[in-house]
């Protein structure tokens, strides 16, 4: 079996005297999408911000593509994180720069190529995420969920090995959260990406995720597939799962 994409070994971080992460442990493997849930304050935005290196771990290790991450320089991490993607929470797109130029700016920042290949490279990228013909467009002109979508060209823009999703539906309605959901499920399967999904969106983490893991006070107090939450007795899972709405959803095996 391929090694790990990310993987934590005994992860610790406090704030403080909170304790976010205790001792935590999982991997993500090769085109592998991991949801990570749980309440609020319980460690989900922090373990994202351990892996693309906003945050040092204060004990463990935090490895990724094969690399202990802890001691890396700044140089170390600017190299790594052109292998990752990162869609942001609340899109977080520049917004004095219009459509194609931020889906563009990873790729004038990192990469030797022309503008023409740049401008088709984002046509293309624009196009997979249903957002053709909005290049000219600038932010404010934009619906949330376009917002999302422009986000997720930007953090595809240079073919990365590992995406990383902060509450991607967020904000959303219904039926665009849905879309957003499905389109991070078509991300997956064509690309074949190493995936963490931080969620609140129960029917996001059934139709995305081949593995969730719950984090309660610092742990991991579940991990299993969308069947598997469905038909645990763990009290927390049962309680994000409850409502009907989540209860309807399919989900993969």
């Amino acid at each position: 079996m391929a090694n790990p994409v990310i993987e934590f070994r005994k992860v610790d971080m406090r704030f403080g005297t909170k304790v976010v992460l205790d001792h935590v442990d999982f991997v993500v493997n090769p085109g592998e999408t991991v949801a990570i849930i749980g309440p609020s304050g319980t460690g989900k935005s922090t373990t994202l911000k351990l892996i693309i290196g906003l945050l040092r771990p204060q004990s463990g290790e935090v490895i990724v593509e094969g690399q202990v991450v802890n001691d890396f320089t700044e140089k170390q991490w600017n190299e790594l994180r052109q292998h990752m993607g990162m869609v942001f929470q609340y899109s977080a797109l520049f917004d004095f720069l219009d459509v194609e130029e931020n889906v563009a700016f990873g790729l004038r920042q990192h990469t030797h190529m022309g503008e023409d290949m740049i401008k088709l490279r984002v046509r293309k990228l624009l196009s997979q995420v249903g957002m053709e013909g909005s290049e000219l467009l600038y932010p404010s002109e934009l619906s949330g969920g376009m917002q999302k979508r422009v986000g997720l060209a930007r953090a595809l823009a240079l073919d990365p090995d590992i995406i990383l999703y902060d509450e991607p539906t967020a904000g959303l309605d219904p039926i665009m959260a849905s879309n957003i959901s499905q389109l991070i499920l078509e991300t997956k399967q064509k690309r074949h990406i190493a995936s963490v999904l931080v969620t609140h969106d129960m029917a996001s983490a059934f139709l995305c995720a081949d593995r969730i893991l719950l984090l309660d006070k610092g742990k991991i107090v579940f991990s299993g597939t969308a069947q598997e939450a469905r038909q645990t007795d763990q009290p927390l899972v049962r309680a994000f799962i409850r409502s009907d709405l989540f209860e309807n959803q399919p989900v993969k095996g």
